[in-house]
């Protein structure tokens, strides 16, 4: 009996054919092809990656090798290894090294470069591939029939790979390529900011009356303190005087509990820190806070702008975190609802039970950021989405959140504030919140509030969600009174010259006052509102404006002790008609309140942002020693933190 290996010999030299040069430089060329395509080299230079193979490599590689076993695969293996031919791995190691290439003991082969020039793709189908895969009679085929199929199979593969897969595996680059974010230029600022330039001093003599809306917006603050966190001084025309004064809570007398007005006005007459030449008119507004059982239910419909800008941190994260908070100071009998933005509108969140905070929750974060942006859409169905929630004697609010970027479906912003006033009119108020910097439209978010009877605040941190829509919420959730405005006449026997410090957006006509279809600010429950007026008294060194060479009659009937007479318009919730409160301002200064003394600081602060001329020599160390002296209890230490502010303001202003 021969030995079994002699047989095994024997079977082999009789299955190795005779050499031929022509098919050997063939094959050896398909095969090269074959495994190029196989390892993605038809881009080139395939980067040094240590990625597992895919499926389909996996499966690929198993036919490959059923092949490569069969019998005319075995001899093509054969005569493989007898000529040398090295295969490179996915991970650049040689499948089949000859022994030339190892030098020593435990050193690893040497690396195959696979070739940078791509050779052409196969274009034929892949059924086709493997209906023309066969094992032919030439032995020397035998290994052209494993390539083909092996080819085949690879191209059947493909085919059945998703679109993108595949595109992937035809067309990859020979690198991994960076993430578009990483790519892409970046965004440049579009930030737009409303506001005019600072109101100028005027003669009492040619204009004796100043009227004005109020506003207890808090988002020029807020902008105010991001840029001076990120270190750099903001710009001028985000600075408004009235928002920074209106940002802090303050200890005014407040009305009693059985008076008629919703808000108390108290008036201050006192010395201008920064001119000893002219005073300052100090008039304070508190409004009452209700009861809780009082409040009626309320109905919250967020309508959230989930665009593609809204994916930063500080933008839709910060604002679920934000709605987190809000939601905890929720009554059982309210509602919310939640309507998304994003190239289309749509409801996220049908209304629902403020104590299903689970289901909100959920609502909240599935939302993800992502596309263009459709507002004037989003506002239709959100206010539509409030009418349905409505029932007499609920309050009735749009929630606004969105870092500005109006790119889509703003077409005609009159109209759309048209839509929003009208709205307005029926009972649903419409509130701004704004995240981020960068595209933050500030002039449109300031607009929609104010016609939307609404406030517009900017939430940069936690600490302001928390300070907006939890210690706030009730000020900016329930209106105890509309359309407020405030008409100052000046004596001119008294005062020569006056100047409103801020307001400049906020300007009403003369005769807006007594008009009951002029649009005004709202004030909330438990909302304070502050308003300063630097008068120059007669005969004072600091008045700027020459006499005029022909004078009017002059004035009668003007009390000696009487700087000038107060007038208040407002409207109370879901009334056309206003109602009117009067009261003469005494031509007396008194030492001012802590109060008064930290509003003032305050409006000093804002003007030298501006860069005001008014305030002569006056500087940071006053500012900061001005506003530190008033302080006050300040629990919850937003008084502290200007100072922190005005501090590196200083800083930055130095050349």
């Amino acid at each position: 009996m021969s030995d079994e290996l002699d047989d095994l010999k024997a079977a082999m030299k009789a299955a190795t054919p005779t050499p031929d040069e022509k098919n050997r430089v063939d094959n050896l060329a398909l095969g090269q092809k074959n495994f190029d395509a196989l390892q993605g080299s038809r881009q080139g230079a395939r980067p040094n990656d240590v990625r597992r193979p895919s499926g389909w490599l996996i499966s690929g590689g198993r036919r490959m090798f059923h092949s490569l076993t069969s019998r005319g695969g075995l001899a093509a293996t054969t005569a493989l290894v007898a000529i040398g031919i090295v295969i490179v791995s996915p991970q650049g190691r040689s499948l089949f090294t000859p022994p030339t290439t190892i030098s020593n003991r435990g050193e690893s082969p040497k690396m195959q470069e696979t070739p940078t020039t791509a050779p052409e793709p196969a274009t034929k189908p892949a059924d086709d591939a493997l209906a023309g895969a066969h094992v032919p009679a030439d032995p020397y085929a035998g290994a052209t029939a494993g390539q083909a199929e092996g080819e085949a199979v690879m191209a059947l593969e493909r085919s059945r790979a998703p679109a993108k897969r595949s595109a992937d595996y035809a067309q990859a680059p020979s690198v991994i390529a960076p993430s578009p974010e990483a790519t892409s230029p970046e965004r440049l600022d579009t930030e737009a900011f409303s506001n005019e330039d600072s109101a100028p001093v005027k003669r009492v003599a040619d204009e004796p009356v100043s009227t004005f809306s109020i506003d207890v917006d808090t988002a020029s603050y807020a902008v105010v303190r991001s840029s001076l966190m990120a270190g750099q001084l903001p710009p001028r025309d985000a600075v408004r005087v009235e928002e920074m004064l209106n940002y802090f809570p303050y200890d005014y007398p407040a009305p009693d509990a059985g008076a008629a007005t919703p808000f108390k006005p108290t008036v201050t007459v006192m010395q201008t820190p920064w001119n000893a030449d002219t005073q300052l008119v100090h008039i304070a507004l508190q409004g009452k806070m209700p009861a809780l059982d009082e409040r009626p239910p309320l109905n919250l419909v967020f309508l959230i702008d989930t665009s593609g800008s809204m994916h930063n941190a500080n933008k839709l994260p910060l604002l679920k975190q934000s709605f987190r908070l809000m939601l905890g100071q929720l009554r059982p009998e309210d509602k919310v609802a939640i309507v998304t933005y994003a190239g289309s509108a749509g409801q996220v969140l049908a209304p629902t039970a403020a104590s299903e905070r689970s289901t909100i929750l959920a609502a909240l974060d599935r939302l993800e950021a992502g596309g263009s942006t459709a507002g004037q859409d989003g506002l239709q169905q959100a206010y539509a989405v409030a009418e349905n929630m409505s029932d007499d004697g609920d309050v009735s609010r749009v929630i606004l959140a969105t870092d500005g970027d109006f790119n889509v479906g703003l077409s005609d912003p009159k109209a759309l504030e048209d839509f929003i006033a009208a709205k307005r009119d029926s009972g649903i108020y419409l509130s701004v919140l704004g995240f981020g910097r960068g595209n933050l439209d500030d002039a449109t978010m300031q607009a929609l509030a104010q016609k939307g009877n609404g406030t517009a605040a900017y939430i940069d941190t936690l600490s302001e969600a928390q300070k907006v829509l939890v210690d706030q919420l009730s000020g900016a959730l329930f209106p105890i009174a509309d359309d407020v405005k405030i008409q100052v006449e000046f004596n001119p026997a008294a005062v020569a010259e006056y100047r409103l410090i801020g307001y400049e957006t906020r300007a009403l006509r003369r005769e807006d006052f007594n008009n009951d279809k002029v649009d005004a600010g709202e004030i909330g429950a438990g909302h304070a509102v502050t308003a300063i007026y630097e008068v120059t008294p007669v005969g004072s060194p600091a008045v700027l404006n020459d006499p005029l060479r022909y004078k009017a009659d002059e004035p009668a009937g003007a009390a000696d002790d009487e700087l000038g007479f107060l007038r208040l318009r407002y409207k109370l919730p879901g009334e056309s008609r206003s109602r009117l409160i009067e009261q003469p301002i005494p031509n007396e200064m008194v030492e001012p309140g802590t109060e008064q003394r930290f509003g003032a600081a305050i409006a000093g602060f804002g003007q030298l942002l501006r860069g005001s001329h008014y305030l002569g020599n006056w500087a940071w160390d006053d500012a900061i020693a001005l506003a530190n002296g008033a302080l006050g209890e300040d629990p919850y230490g937003y008084r502290r933190e200007a100072v922190s502010l005005m501090r590196l303001a200083q800083s930055l202003s130095q050349p």
